[in-house]
């Protein structure tokens, strides 16, 4: 554990999609529907992958001739995720007693999502730990996204924390991009879609296999 958390208690900042709760079958397959029809280039999975943990209108604006073309395309995409949502998003192994040991700990606990802060609040129902957290930033929230820090910074001005006493959980290059560049010491969650190989360019501080294993990293596992 670095020494600038030795002793502490520091708050925990979670990506949400692909870190606390699976919805990748979700993304996938509400893109694959919002893509019928579409007159431009698309992506296969793998690359609509790579953009999970930044804005959705940021993704499609890569596809899209016009921000009228975007806007379909999100507005096709939520036809399908809203209906389909609590059917395909699930919890990670481990997550939901992790998230409320943590919390019965007490630590300030936050997301920072691309999602807007509705549909987080959704996920985080449908997994039981709608209740656990202190703040949600959403891509709603602010105007600035992931990979920039303005997001986690946004979430530890509201829980009143420092940098220096904060970690960021997060399973995406963007998520360990716009923690580093906030100075907050970031983990990489490997138990999501993406593996260290695909992480490693965006040096995190922490690699885990299992969130069970975070509370131990923290200090204050058992």
């Amino acid at each position: 554990m670095p020494a600038s958390l030795a002793g502490r208690l520091p708050a925990v900042l979670f990506d949400l999609d692909g870190t606390l709760i699976d919805s990748i079958a979700l993304i996938l397959q509400s893109a694959q529907f919002a893509f019928v029809g579409h007159d431009g280039r698309v992506p296969s999975d793998d690359e609509w992958l790579t953009g999970v943990g930044t804005p959705l209108a940021v993704m499609f604006r890569k596809y899209a001739r016009d921000e009228d073309q975007v806007n379909a395309l999100i507005e096709r995409y939520r036809e399908y995720q809203v209906p389909n949502h609590d059917r395909l998003v699930k919890a990670y192994d481990g997550v939901v007693d992790t998230v409320r040991g943590l919390r019965a700990a007490r630590h300030p606990l936050g997301i920072v999502t691309s999602k807007t802060e509705v549909l987080a609040r959704l996920g985080l129902e449908c997994v039981g730990i709608g209740d656990c957290f202190d703040v949600i930033i959403g891509c709603d929230t602010i105007e600035i996204h992931k990979p920039d820090p303005a997001p986690v910074h946004a979430a530890l001005d509201r829980l009143g924390v420092h940098a220096s006493n904060a970690v960021f959980v997060g399973d995406s290059v963007h998520d360990m991009a716009a923690g580093n560049a906030a100075g907050v010491v970031t983990i990489a969650a490997l138990w999501g879609p993406f593996s260290r190989e695909h992480l490693a360019p965006s040096q995190p501080r922490h690699y885990l296999d299992r969130i069970a294993d975070l509370p131990s990293l923290l200090g204050t596992g058992e």
